[in-house]
């Protein structure tokens, strides 16, 4: 089954971010591209500059095998990650959005990317969640996007699975779409 927490706690997670502090509003701004986008820890550490297309408002992100696509970049996201580039940012020479808060400024590392999920989510007092990192939001998103109504092809394009079997993954966890089409089993009394 796949390991996700409710959309209320995924706001929670990224509302106990002090966004008065460089390193808030920077956990901030990981946090929605994580939960919004479902984008995988390697994804936030390898985002540059050049990756966002302001005008068009879309992300590009370079998948596993190479593969990249272009994702609408949700406002909220946008706005932290704008929030981050203006007031939280490091100065750096290299072109990675996010970075360590502490000299000497490097990029994130994806396990990095994954300690500040970790990190929300004790913040949040969220002490049950089946996991502890990045993956986490990600299949927090799918889960939020299949009860959404959106169909597993979709969230497949958005995760950039290859497979829909690797989407169809995600519907085990809507209980309440899958009570809808349940048939009575053979030779018991009709509900």
């Amino acid at each position: 089954m796949p390991r996700y927490i409710s959309a209320a706690e995924v706001e929670r997670v990224i509302a106990s971010c002090d966004v008065t502090m460089p390193m808030g509003i920077r956990d901030r701004a990981v946090l929605l591209l994580l939960s919004r986008l479902g984008l995988r820890a390697g994804d936030i550490s390898g985002m540059r500059l050049e990756d966002i297309d302001w005008n068009e408002g879309t992300l590009r992100v370079r998948g596993k095998g190479r593969r990249e696509i272009r994702l609408p970049l949700p406002q909220d996201a946008g706005d932290a990650v704008i929030d981050y580039l203006r007031h939280a940012r490091p100065p750096a020479a290299c072109d990675q959005i996010f970075l360590r808060t502490i000299a000497p400024f490097r990029p994130l590392v994806s396990t990095s990317v994954s300690s500040i999920v970790s990190l929300a989510l004790a913040r949040a007092g969220i002490d049950h969640a089946p996991s502890r990192g990045a993956h986490l939001l990600r299949h927090s998103a799918a889960t939020s996007m299949l009860r959404a109504g959106a169909t597993l092809d979709v969230i497949g394009t958005v995760l950039r699975h290859r497979s829909v079997d690797t989407t169809a993954h995600y519907a085990k966890v809507d209980i309440d779409m899958l009570a809808q089409i349940v048939q009575p089993w053979p030779g018991s009394a009709s509900c």
